[in-house]
Protein backbone atom coordinates (compact mmCIF):
# COMPACT_ATOMS: atom_id res chain seq x y z
CA UNK A 1 0.00 0.00 0.00
CA UNK A 2 1.17 3.63 -0.75
CA UNK A 3 1.79 5.76 1.72
CA UNK A 4 -0.37 8.63 2.71
CA UNK A 5 1.29 11.38 1.51
CA UNK A 6 1.74 9.41 -2.21
CA UNK A 7 -2.07 8.68 -1.98
CA UNK A 8 -3.29 12.29 -1.73
CA UNK A 9 -1.23 13.20 -4.75
CA UNK A 10 -2.84 10.40 -7.14
CA UNK A 11 -6.18 11.25 -9.52
CA UNK A 12 -9.14 9.69 -8.67
CA UNK A 13 -8.93 6.84 -11.68
CA UNK A 14 -5.75 5.88 -10.39
CA UNK A 15 -6.94 5.30 -6.42
CA UNK A 16 -9.84 3.04 -8.40
CA UNK A 17 -7.16 1.13 -10.10
CA UNK A 18 -5.52 0.57 -7.08
CA UNK A 19 -8.66 -0.30 -5.01
CA UNK A 20 -9.85 -2.90 -7.69
CA UNK A 21 -5.84 -4.51 -7.94
CA UNK A 22 -6.72 -4.85 -4.31
CA UNK A 23 -3.88 -3.31 -3.25
CA UNK A 24 -5.62 -0.74 -1.13
CA UNK A 25 -9.05 -1.21 0.59
CA UNK A 26 -11.77 1.38 0.33
CA UNK A 27 -11.50 2.18 4.12
CA UNK A 28 -7.96 2.70 4.09
CA UNK A 29 -8.41 5.57 0.91
CA UNK A 30 -11.43 6.94 3.48
CA UNK A 31 -8.95 6.69 6.31
CA UNK A 32 -5.94 9.04 4.33
CA UNK A 33 -8.64 11.35 3.15
CA UNK A 34 -10.09 11.69 6.82
CA UNK A 35 -6.72 12.07 8.39
CA UNK A 36 -5.45 14.82 6.09
CA UNK A 37 -8.50 16.70 6.24
CA UNK A 38 -8.41 16.56 10.06
CA UNK A 39 -4.26 17.95 9.80
CA UNK A 40 -4.85 20.71 6.69
CA UNK A 41 -8.80 21.66 7.28
CA UNK A 42 -7.99 24.39 10.41
CA UNK A 43 -6.01 26.07 8.27
CA UNK A 44 -8.09 25.54 5.21
CA UNK A 45 -11.82 25.91 6.38
CA UNK A 46 -12.74 23.57 3.36
CA UNK A 47 -15.01 21.08 4.92
CA UNK A 48 -17.72 22.51 7.25
CA UNK A 49 -19.63 19.31 7.31
CA UNK A 50 -17.33 16.34 8.23
CA UNK A 51 -19.37 13.14 7.16
CA UNK A 52 -16.71 10.55 8.24
CA UNK A 53 -18.85 7.99 10.37
CA UNK A 54 -21.18 7.87 7.01
CA UNK A 55 -17.81 7.74 5.03
CA UNK A 56 -16.41 4.20 6.60
CA UNK A 57 -19.63 2.96 7.04
CA UNK A 58 -20.00 3.05 3.24
CA UNK A 59 -16.77 1.69 2.64
CA UNK A 60 -17.17 -1.09 4.71
CA UNK A 61 -20.06 -2.07 2.21
CA UNK A 62 -20.09 -3.22 -1.21
CA UNK A 63 -19.55 -0.64 -3.98
CA UNK A 64 -20.00 -2.61 -7.13
CA UNK A 65 -17.85 -2.12 -9.95
CA UNK A 66 -18.37 2.17 -10.74
CA UNK A 67 -15.70 3.25 -12.40
CA UNK A 68 -15.00 5.31 -8.92
CA UNK A 69 -15.46 2.41 -6.32
CA UNK A 70 -14.08 3.06 -3.16
CA UNK A 71 -12.34 6.86 -3.96
CA UNK A 72 -12.93 9.64 -1.41
CA UNK A 73 -15.27 12.83 -2.32
CA UNK A 74 -16.82 15.86 -1.16
CA UNK A 75 -19.64 17.21 -1.81
CA UNK A 76 -20.12 20.97 -2.04
CA UNK A 77 -23.22 22.09 0.78
CA UNK A 78 -25.28 23.71 -2.06
CA UNK A 79 -27.97 22.26 -4.44
CA UNK A 80 -26.87 18.55 -4.20
CA UNK A 81 -28.39 17.03 -1.15
CA UNK A 82 -27.63 14.04 0.86
CA UNK A 83 -29.92 11.80 2.93
CA UNK A 84 -29.71 12.70 6.27
CA UNK A 85 -27.29 15.13 6.39
CA UNK A 86 -27.36 19.11 6.78
CA UNK A 87 -27.63 21.26 3.41
CA UNK A 88 -26.88 25.03 5.04
CA UNK A 89 -26.01 26.46 1.51
CA UNK A 90 -23.86 28.66 3.30
CA UNK A 91 -26.86 30.64 4.67
CA UNK A 92 -28.31 30.57 8.71
CA UNK A 93 -31.27 30.29 7.18
CA UNK A 94 -30.48 26.85 6.66
CA UNK A 95 -28.34 26.38 9.31
CA UNK A 96 -30.35 23.13 10.29
CA UNK A 97 -31.88 21.93 7.69
CA UNK A 98 -31.51 18.30 7.31
CA UNK A 99 -32.50 16.61 3.71
CA UNK A 100 -34.69 13.66 3.50
CA UNK A 101 -33.60 12.50 0.20
CA UNK A 102 -30.89 12.74 -2.11
CA UNK A 103 -30.45 14.57 -4.99
CA UNK A 104 -30.21 12.13 -8.42
CA UNK A 105 -26.59 13.65 -8.96
CA UNK A 106 -25.72 12.10 -5.36
CA UNK A 107 -27.54 9.12 -6.64
CA UNK A 108 -25.58 8.70 -9.42
CA UNK A 109 -22.02 9.91 -7.67
CA UNK A 110 -23.22 6.84 -4.96
CA UNK A 111 -23.58 4.08 -8.27
CA UNK A 112 -20.10 5.70 -9.51
CA UNK A 113 -18.65 4.26 -6.58
CA UNK A 114 -17.69 7.49 -4.39
CA UNK A 115 -17.37 7.38 -0.94
CA UNK A 116 -18.51 11.51 0.42
CA UNK A 117 -16.58 11.74 3.23
CA UNK A 118 -17.96 15.45 3.91
CA UNK A 119 -19.34 18.48 2.80
CA UNK A 120 -17.14 21.63 1.40
CA UNK A 121 -18.08 25.33 2.34
CA UNK A 122 -19.61 27.68 -0.16
CA UNK A 123 -20.59 31.43 -0.06
CA UNK A 124 -24.12 31.79 0.79
CA UNK A 125 -26.26 31.03 -1.47
CA UNK A 126 -23.71 30.64 -3.80
CA UNK A 127 -23.72 34.25 -4.95
CA UNK A 128 -20.01 35.15 -5.07
CA UNK A 129 -16.54 34.16 -6.64
CA UNK A 130 -15.06 34.29 -3.12
CA UNK A 131 -16.25 31.78 -0.23
CA UNK A 132 -16.49 33.87 2.76
CA UNK A 133 -19.92 32.99 4.54
CA UNK A 134 -20.80 35.28 7.29
CA UNK A 135 -21.55 31.41 8.75
CA UNK A 136 -18.96 29.27 8.43
CA UNK A 137 -16.32 31.56 7.99
CA UNK A 138 -13.64 31.66 4.99
CA UNK A 139 -12.23 29.27 3.14
CA UNK A 140 -7.92 29.82 2.34
CA UNK A 141 -6.40 29.24 -0.43
CA UNK A 142 -3.44 26.39 -0.32
CA UNK A 143 -1.41 28.70 -2.65
CA UNK A 144 -1.39 31.53 0.04
CA UNK A 145 -3.70 31.41 3.10
CA UNK A 146 -4.37 35.05 2.85
CA UNK A 147 -6.18 34.91 -0.65
CA UNK A 148 -9.39 33.98 -1.60
CA UNK A 149 -9.55 30.24 -3.08
CA UNK A 150 -12.95 31.32 -5.49
CA UNK A 151 -16.09 30.77 -5.20
CA UNK A 152 -18.84 29.51 -4.97
CA UNK A 153 -17.22 26.14 -4.61
CA UNK A 154 -14.49 27.44 -3.08
CA UNK A 155 -14.43 25.15 -0.52
CA UNK A 156 -13.87 21.91 -3.20
CA UNK A 157 -11.36 23.46 -4.87
CA UNK A 158 -9.17 24.26 -1.36
CA UNK A 159 -9.85 20.29 -0.71
CA UNK A 160 -8.48 18.75 -3.79
CA UNK A 161 -5.46 21.24 -4.18
CA UNK A 162 -4.65 20.78 -0.95
CA UNK A 163 -4.93 16.90 -1.87
CA UNK A 164 -7.44 15.76 0.76
CA UNK A 165 -9.37 14.76 -2.08
CA UNK A 166 -8.74 14.02 -5.83
CA UNK A 167 -11.54 15.56 -6.93
CA UNK A 168 -14.77 17.42 -5.45
CA UNK A 169 -18.07 18.43 -6.70
CA UNK A 170 -19.14 21.89 -7.66
CA UNK A 171 -22.16 23.72 -9.52
CA UNK A 172 -21.69 26.71 -11.94
CA UNK A 173 -24.14 29.38 -12.23
CA UNK A 174 -21.80 32.10 -13.68
CA UNK A 175 -18.08 30.49 -13.21
CA UNK A 176 -18.19 28.49 -9.76
CA UNK A 177 -16.47 25.63 -11.15
CA UNK A 178 -13.86 27.67 -13.14
CA UNK A 179 -13.36 30.55 -11.24
CA UNK A 180 -12.13 28.50 -8.09
CA UNK A 181 -10.75 26.01 -10.70
CA UNK A 182 -8.45 29.20 -11.95
CA UNK A 183 -7.52 30.35 -8.39
CA UNK A 184 -6.45 26.97 -6.93
CA UNK A 185 -4.93 25.73 -10.09
CA UNK A 186 -7.47 23.07 -10.87
CA UNK A 187 -9.07 21.65 -14.33
CA UNK A 188 -12.46 22.58 -14.03
CA UNK A 189 -15.40 22.11 -16.68
CA UNK A 190 -18.71 23.40 -16.72
CA UNK A 191 -20.57 21.00 -19.22
CA UNK A 192 -23.40 22.14 -21.00
CA UNK A 193 -26.63 23.27 -20.10
CA UNK A 194 -28.52 20.38 -18.87
CA UNK A 195 -25.83 17.97 -19.37
CA UNK A 196 -26.20 16.39 -15.79
CA UNK A 197 -29.61 16.25 -13.87
CA UNK A 198 -31.06 19.11 -11.22
CA UNK A 199 -33.60 16.81 -10.14
CA UNK A 200 -36.14 15.64 -8.20
CA UNK A 201 -35.82 19.20 -6.59
CA UNK A 202 -35.34 21.49 -9.94
CA UNK A 203 -35.81 20.67 -13.20
CA UNK A 204 -33.67 23.87 -14.30
CA UNK A 205 -32.53 26.69 -12.38
CA UNK A 206 -32.86 30.44 -13.48
CA UNK A 207 -33.69 29.30 -16.87
CA UNK A 208 -31.14 26.59 -17.43
CA UNK A 209 -27.74 29.56 -16.33
CA UNK A 210 -26.71 26.73 -13.09
CA UNK A 211 -24.81 23.17 -14.51
CA UNK A 212 -23.72 20.58 -11.84
CA UNK A 213 -20.23 18.89 -12.15
CA UNK A 214 -16.89 18.95 -10.34
CA UNK A 215 -13.64 20.10 -10.07
CA UNK A 216 -10.46 17.85 -10.39
CA UNK A 217 -6.62 17.54 -10.97
CA UNK A 218 -7.08 15.45 -13.90
CA UNK A 219 -8.61 15.59 -17.54
CA UNK A 220 -8.94 11.74 -17.50
CA UNK A 221 -11.32 11.99 -13.71
CA UNK A 222 -13.49 15.16 -15.25
CA UNK A 223 -14.68 12.77 -18.36
CA UNK A 224 -15.34 9.73 -16.59
CA UNK A 225 -17.15 11.33 -14.28
CA UNK A 226 -19.13 13.04 -16.72
CA UNK A 227 -20.06 9.28 -18.27
CA UNK A 228 -21.13 8.56 -14.56
CA UNK A 229 -23.14 11.24 -14.02
CA UNK A 230 -24.89 13.22 -17.32
CA UNK A 231 -27.62 12.65 -19.19
CA UNK A 232 -31.43 13.18 -18.56
CA UNK A 233 -33.62 12.38 -15.16
CA UNK A 234 -36.79 11.81 -15.27
CA UNK A 235 -39.22 14.64 -16.19
CA UNK A 236 -36.61 17.39 -16.75
CA UNK A 237 -37.76 19.65 -19.11
CA UNK A 238 -34.77 19.11 -21.48
CA UNK A 239 -31.70 18.10 -22.27
CA UNK A 240 -28.28 18.51 -23.30
CA UNK A 241 -27.66 16.57 -27.29
CA UNK A 242 -26.17 13.01 -25.98
CA UNK A 243 -22.63 12.71 -26.98
CA UNK A 244 -21.39 10.26 -29.98
CA UNK A 245 -19.19 8.26 -27.52
CA UNK A 246 -18.13 8.69 -23.88
CA UNK A 247 -16.20 11.06 -22.77
CA UNK A 248 -13.47 8.96 -21.21
CA UNK A 249 -12.76 7.77 -24.74
CA UNK A 250 -11.62 11.23 -26.06
CA UNK A 251 -9.32 11.63 -23.27
CA UNK A 252 -6.04 11.76 -25.38
CA UNK A 253 -8.07 11.23 -28.92
CA UNK A 254 -6.48 13.38 -31.50
CA UNK A 255 -7.88 16.70 -31.50
CA UNK A 256 -7.28 17.35 -35.06
CA UNK A 257 -6.20 21.20 -36.25
CA UNK A 258 -8.07 22.81 -34.43
CA UNK A 259 -9.59 26.77 -35.05
CA UNK A 260 -8.90 28.88 -31.94
CA UNK A 261 -9.80 32.56 -31.52
CA UNK A 262 -8.43 34.14 -28.43
CA UNK A 263 -8.73 37.50 -26.98
CA UNK A 264 -7.31 39.28 -23.75
CA UNK A 265 -9.77 41.83 -24.23
CA UNK A 266 -12.69 42.07 -21.51
CA UNK A 267 -16.08 42.19 -23.10
CA UNK A 268 -17.11 44.68 -20.50
CA UNK A 269 -14.69 47.25 -20.32
CA UNK A 270 -12.88 45.87 -17.01
CA UNK A 271 -9.11 45.82 -16.83
CA UNK A 272 -7.35 42.83 -17.16
CA UNK A 273 -4.24 42.09 -14.88
CA UNK A 274 -1.14 41.87 -16.41
CA UNK A 275 -0.49 38.17 -15.51
CA UNK A 276 -4.14 36.56 -16.81
CA UNK A 277 -3.30 38.63 -20.32
CA UNK A 278 -0.11 36.67 -20.32
CA UNK A 279 -1.54 33.42 -19.36
CA UNK A 280 -4.00 33.85 -22.40
CA UNK A 281 -0.81 34.23 -24.59
CA UNK A 282 1.09 31.36 -23.49
CA UNK A 283 -1.73 28.94 -23.99
CA UNK A 284 -2.31 30.70 -27.12
CA UNK A 285 1.46 30.19 -27.87
CA UNK A 286 1.23 26.62 -26.52
CA UNK A 287 -2.13 25.96 -28.56
CA UNK A 288 0.08 27.06 -32.00
CA UNK A 289 3.13 24.69 -30.88
CA UNK A 290 0.83 21.88 -30.91
CA UNK A 291 -0.53 22.64 -34.52
CA UNK A 292 -3.77 24.55 -34.09
CA UNK A 293 -4.36 27.53 -36.05
CA UNK A 294 -4.63 30.35 -33.40
CA UNK A 295 -5.44 34.11 -34.14
CA UNK A 296 -6.30 37.09 -32.19
CA UNK A 297 -10.26 37.51 -32.55
CA UNK A 298 -13.80 37.61 -29.97
CA UNK A 299 -17.56 37.75 -30.83
CA UNK A 300 -18.17 41.30 -32.10
CA UNK A 301 -21.32 41.94 -29.34
CA UNK A 302 -21.03 45.87 -30.28
CA UNK A 303 -22.20 47.48 -26.56
CA UNK A 304 -21.99 44.88 -24.16
CA UNK A 305 -22.64 46.73 -20.95
CA UNK A 306 -26.29 45.51 -20.93
CA UNK A 307 -24.72 41.83 -20.14
CA UNK A 308 -23.75 42.16 -16.56
CA UNK A 309 -27.20 43.68 -16.04
CA UNK A 310 -29.31 40.75 -18.18
CA UNK A 311 -26.86 38.68 -15.66
CA UNK A 312 -28.15 40.64 -12.45
CA UNK A 313 -31.58 40.88 -13.51
CA UNK A 314 -31.44 37.15 -13.84
CA UNK A 315 -29.55 36.10 -10.41
CA UNK A 316 -31.43 38.73 -8.46
CA UNK A 317 -34.94 37.19 -9.55
CA UNK A 318 -34.05 33.65 -8.83
CA UNK A 319 -32.39 34.38 -5.21
CA UNK A 320 -36.15 35.92 -4.84
CA UNK A 321 -37.70 33.10 -6.07
CA UNK A 322 -35.53 30.97 -3.66
CA UNK A 323 -36.09 32.92 -0.34
CA UNK A 324 -39.83 33.63 -1.01
CA UNK A 325 -39.92 29.80 -1.56
CA UNK A 326 -38.42 29.16 2.04
CA UNK A 327 -40.99 31.84 3.29
CA UNK A 328 -43.73 30.16 1.73
CA UNK A 329 -42.60 27.02 3.25
CA UNK A 330 -41.65 28.30 6.86
CA UNK A 331 -45.14 30.73 6.80
CA UNK A 332 -42.36 33.26 8.15
CA UNK A 333 -41.19 35.93 6.04
CA UNK A 334 -37.45 36.61 5.54
CA UNK A 335 -35.59 38.68 7.61
CA UNK A 336 -33.11 41.24 7.00
CA UNK A 337 -30.73 40.15 9.63
CA UNK A 338 -31.10 36.35 8.70
CA UNK A 339 -28.75 36.90 5.71
CA UNK A 340 -26.04 38.67 4.70
CA UNK A 341 -26.18 42.45 3.29
CA UNK A 342 -25.33 41.75 -0.33
CA UNK A 343 -27.71 38.83 -0.28
CA UNK A 344 -30.34 41.33 1.69
CA UNK A 345 -29.74 44.19 -1.13
CA UNK A 346 -29.77 41.76 -4.20
CA UNK A 347 -32.97 39.72 -2.49
CA UNK A 348 -34.91 43.60 -2.53
CA UNK A 349 -33.54 43.97 -6.36
CA UNK A 350 -35.46 40.89 -7.14
CA UNK A 351 -38.36 41.72 -5.63
CA UNK A 352 -38.57 44.50 -7.79
CA UNK A 353 -38.02 43.11 -11.15
CA UNK A 354 -41.14 42.37 -13.04
CA UNK A 355 -42.16 39.45 -15.04
CA UNK A 356 -41.63 41.69 -17.99
CA UNK A 357 -37.91 42.27 -16.73
CA UNK A 358 -37.14 38.63 -16.08
CA UNK A 359 -38.09 37.69 -19.93
CA UNK A 360 -37.13 40.76 -21.23
CA UNK A 361 -33.13 39.51 -19.94
CA UNK A 362 -33.93 36.14 -21.13
CA UNK A 363 -35.24 37.29 -24.84
CA UNK A 364 -31.57 39.27 -24.72
CA UNK A 365 -29.42 36.57 -23.39
CA UNK A 366 -31.14 34.30 -25.91
CA UNK A 367 -30.00 36.97 -28.81
CA UNK A 368 -26.79 37.21 -27.54
CA UNK A 369 -26.37 33.04 -27.94
CA UNK A 370 -27.47 33.42 -31.33
CA UNK A 371 -24.72 36.03 -32.10
CA UNK A 372 -21.98 33.86 -30.49
CA UNK A 373 -23.07 30.80 -31.86
CA UNK A 374 -22.32 32.22 -35.30
CA UNK A 375 -19.28 33.42 -34.39
CA UNK A 376 -18.59 29.17 -33.58
CA UNK A 377 -18.99 29.02 -37.17
CA UNK A 378 -15.62 30.27 -37.67
CA UNK A 379 -13.82 28.76 -34.86
CA UNK A 380 -13.67 25.36 -32.59
CA UNK A 381 -12.83 27.32 -29.15
CA UNK A 382 -12.39 30.74 -27.76
CA UNK A 383 -10.06 31.11 -25.86
CA UNK A 384 -10.13 33.76 -22.90
CA UNK A 385 -8.57 34.80 -19.41
CA UNK A 386 -10.54 32.33 -16.62
CA UNK A 387 -10.58 35.61 -14.83
CA UNK A 388 -9.39 39.76 -14.88
CA UNK A 389 -7.58 38.95 -11.72
CA UNK A 390 -5.22 36.95 -9.89
CA UNK A 391 -6.81 35.62 -6.72
CA UNK A 392 -7.24 38.67 -4.57
CA UNK A 393 -7.28 39.09 -0.64
CA UNK A 394 -9.47 37.85 1.55
CA UNK A 395 -12.01 40.60 2.09
CA UNK A 396 -11.42 42.19 -1.65
CA UNK A 397 -15.48 41.05 -2.44
CA UNK A 398 -16.58 41.97 1.42
CA UNK A 399 -19.43 44.87 1.18
CA UNK A 400 -19.09 48.28 2.42
CA UNK A 401 -21.20 49.83 4.97
CA UNK A 402 -22.49 52.25 2.87
CA UNK A 403 -22.68 50.10 0.04
CA UNK A 404 -23.89 46.51 0.38
CA UNK A 405 -23.46 45.60 -3.29
CA UNK A 406 -20.04 46.13 -3.87
CA UNK A 407 -19.01 43.01 -3.40
CA UNK A 408 -21.50 42.36 -6.15
CA UNK A 409 -19.66 44.67 -8.74
CA UNK A 410 -16.37 43.85 -7.69
CA UNK A 411 -17.42 40.29 -8.88
CA UNK A 412 -18.02 41.20 -12.38
CA UNK A 413 -14.59 42.96 -12.29
CA UNK A 414 -12.84 39.71 -10.92
CA UNK A 415 -14.72 37.58 -13.09
CA UNK A 416 -16.14 39.16 -16.32
CA UNK A 417 -15.89 35.98 -18.26
CA UNK A 418 -17.11 33.04 -17.41
CA UNK A 419 -20.87 34.08 -16.28
CA UNK A 420 -21.41 34.38 -20.56
CA UNK A 421 -21.17 30.88 -20.72
CA UNK A 422 -23.55 30.23 -18.35
CA UNK A 423 -26.07 32.47 -20.29
CA UNK A 424 -25.60 30.40 -23.64
CA UNK A 425 -25.13 27.41 -22.20
CA UNK A 426 -22.17 26.11 -24.11
CA UNK A 427 -19.53 24.27 -22.23
CA UNK A 428 -16.87 26.22 -20.95
CA UNK A 429 -12.98 24.74 -19.10
CA UNK A 430 -10.36 26.31 -16.83
CA UNK A 431 -7.29 24.88 -17.59
CA UNK A 432 -4.29 25.67 -15.15
CA UNK A 433 -1.30 26.07 -17.88
CA UNK A 434 0.05 29.05 -16.14
CA UNK A 435 1.30 30.32 -12.98
CA UNK A 436 2.51 34.02 -11.54
CA UNK A 437 5.65 34.98 -10.21
CA UNK A 438 4.33 35.05 -6.84
CA UNK A 439 3.53 31.44 -7.73
CA UNK A 440 -0.64 31.81 -8.08
CA UNK A 441 -2.38 29.76 -10.04
CA UNK A 442 -3.83 31.85 -13.21
CA UNK A 443 -5.95 29.74 -15.42
CA UNK A 444 -7.02 29.63 -19.00
CA UNK A 445 -10.49 29.36 -20.57
CA UNK A 446 -11.60 27.55 -23.62
CA UNK A 447 -15.02 27.91 -24.59
CA UNK A 448 -17.22 24.86 -26.88
CA UNK A 449 -19.71 24.35 -29.32
CA UNK A 450 -23.17 24.17 -27.31
CA UNK A 451 -23.07 19.95 -26.61
CA UNK A 452 -19.35 19.66 -27.46
CA UNK A 453 -17.71 19.05 -24.57
CA UNK A 454 -15.50 16.24 -26.50
CA UNK A 455 -13.42 18.70 -27.97
CA UNK A 456 -12.78 20.17 -24.95
CA UNK A 457 -11.59 17.04 -23.43
CA UNK A 458 -9.28 16.56 -26.67
CA UNK A 459 -7.37 19.81 -26.51
CA UNK A 460 -7.86 19.83 -22.50
CA UNK A 461 -5.25 16.08 -22.72
CA UNK A 462 -3.30 17.30 -25.11
CA UNK A 463 -2.35 20.50 -22.69
CA UNK A 464 -2.19 18.34 -19.76
CA UNK A 465 0.13 16.02 -22.13
CA UNK A 466 2.70 19.07 -23.08
CA UNK A 467 2.55 21.16 -19.71
CA UNK A 468 1.35 17.98 -17.13
CA UNK A 469 0.52 20.41 -14.14
CA UNK A 470 -0.17 17.26 -11.86
CA UNK A 471 3.42 17.79 -9.99
CA UNK A 472 2.47 21.66 -9.19
CA UNK A 473 1.76 21.68 -4.99
CA UNK A 474 0.90 24.21 -2.78
CA UNK A 475 3.43 25.38 0.27
CA UNK A 476 1.01 23.61 2.59
CA UNK A 477 2.09 20.19 4.45
CA UNK A 478 0.21 18.38 6.72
Amino acid sequence: MSSHEELAWLDATALAGLVRRKEVTPLELAEAAIARSEALNPRLNAVITPMYDLARAAAREPLGDGPFAGVPFLLKDLLATYKGVRMSAGCALLKDYVADRDSELVVRLKKAGLIIIGKTNTPEWGLMPTTEPRLWGPTRNPWDLGRTPGGSSGGSAAAVAAGIVPMAHGNDGGGSIRIPSSCCGLFGLKPTRARNPLGPGFGDMMSGLVIEHALTRSVRDSAALLDATSGPDLGDPYWAPPPARPFAQEVGADPGQLRIAFSTKNLFGFEVHPDCQAAVRDAAALCADLGHAVEENDPHLGQQDYLPLVFGVIWAAGLACTLEGIARLTGQPIKEEQVEPMTWALYQRGQECSAADYLLAIATAQRVTREIARFFLLYDLWLTPTLALPPQPLGWHDPAPDDPLRGWRRSAQFAPFTAICNLIGQPAMSVPLHWSAEGLPIGSHFVGRFGDEATLFRLASQLEQARPWAGRRPPLEA
